[in-house]
């Protein structure tokens, strides 16, 4: 089973409309009551939070509700869920912990969240050893193996994930993914040169209608859903280039699809057709030379290099950065000098 690129889509909003004839009550007893299976404790520190609001307002727990008023409870949704979960020893590359978050770098290959195919051996799975998996914050609605997960990135995909390690931190990171106020940046190798160097890709995004695995862009408004990838080139070596990608939406394989939507397919990329030549000569030795390329990174060449949030205790705007792993750099070192290379050939020539 291949993980799903998603942040905002984990989530789900259920809406409580107050009755007419509703008498006067706490709003975090009133949603208790609506939601038995979660604790009073954990609905006031999603009303803290701001994942549950009052038509569209942050309120504190003991604010009393009045006839009328709409309820959203951000809540994430109970795909993959895994039955037993394993705590699994599995090493863990923590780039940053508190007591509220932990920052961990995945690596490409392995997966997020247990599932068919994937019982084991699974980013989750570590960490629901390292963090004891009884102390685990889990979200209103969520299943219990979710283990402080509020977002998660593909398989083949490496970079940073935040995690949650309280249910107030759990909750309140919840919300900002939601709203679309994290800040996420990727860096990604393409084949070719976008153009323009530098834009928007703003483009509806839902699943292919021929291959139910693929997802593609469409057209028209009302079918998928809205996607936006702002996108900057930052270095333009001709066959391929490096792109920095900032994600306003999350939806799944937004980079992939949308790249691919602009000729410019991330190189490596089996899914969406970077794992061929895309732009080059029809030299042996060009082919020889992207094989070879293929080989260093048997991946696609997609790295979540930063992510930057609100911390959920201080209040104040945190950043975490990742230097490109050694697969994505070893492949670009080798295009910078192939390029530099035929650039030098053609200075002598002339």
């Amino acid at each position: 089973m291949e993980e799903e690129d998603e942040n905002e889509e984990l989530f789900d909003v259920q809406e409580i409309l107050v009755d007419p004839k509703q008498s006067p009550v706490r709003i975090d007893k009133f949603v208790t009551d609506k939601l038995p299976r979660v604790s009073r404790n954990r609905v006031q520190n999603g009303i803290r939070s701001g994942s549950i609001r009052v038509d569209g307002q942050r309120v504190k727990p003991n604010h009393r509700l009045s006839p009328g008023e709409l309820i959203t409870v951000v809540i994430p949704r109970h795909e993959d869920a895994v039955d037993g979960l394993l705590p699994e020893n599995i090493p863990l590359d923590i780039r940053y912990e508190d007591d509220a978050i932990l920052i961990v770098h995945k690596p490409p290959g392995m997966v997020v969240h247990p599932g068919v195919g994937n019982p084991s051996g699974t980013l989750v799975n570590a960490l629901a050893h390292y963090l004891n998996h009884e102390d685990i914050p889990v979200l209103p609605g969520n299943d219990p193996d979710r283990v402080g997960l509020v977002h998660r990135i593909d398989k083949d995909t490496s970079g940073l994930l935040v995690i949650a390690k309280t249910d107030e931190a759990m909750t309140h990171l919840a919300r900002q993914f939601f709203d679309h106020s994290i800040e996420r940046t990727y860096q990604a190798v393409v084949w070719g040169a976008p153009d323009p160097g530098e834009g928007t890709v703003d483009r509806n995004i839902g699943r292919h209608p021929r291959i139910r695995q693929n997802y593609t862009v469409f057209d028209e408004e009302e079918e998928g859903k809205r996607a936006v990838t702002h996108y900057r080139t930052l270095d333009d070596l001709y066959y391929v280039s490096l792109l920095e990608l900032k994600l306003e939406t999350g939806r799944t394989h937004q980079i992939r699809v949308h790249m691919k939507s602009l000729g410019n397919p991330v190189f490596q990329d089996q899914k969406y057709g970077g794992d061929r030549i895309v732009k080059g000569t029809v030299y042996s030795k060009f082919k020889t030379f992207v094989e070879r390329c293929f080989e260093l990174c048997p991946r696609q060449a997609l790295h979540a290099k930063s992510i930057g949030f609100v911390h959920p205790t201080t209040g104040e705007f945190v950043q975490f950065d990742s230097d490109l792993p050694e697969d994505m750099q070893a492949m670009l070192d080798r295009w910078r000098g192939y390029v530099g290379h035929r650039r030098l050939n053609n200075l002598l020539e002339e």
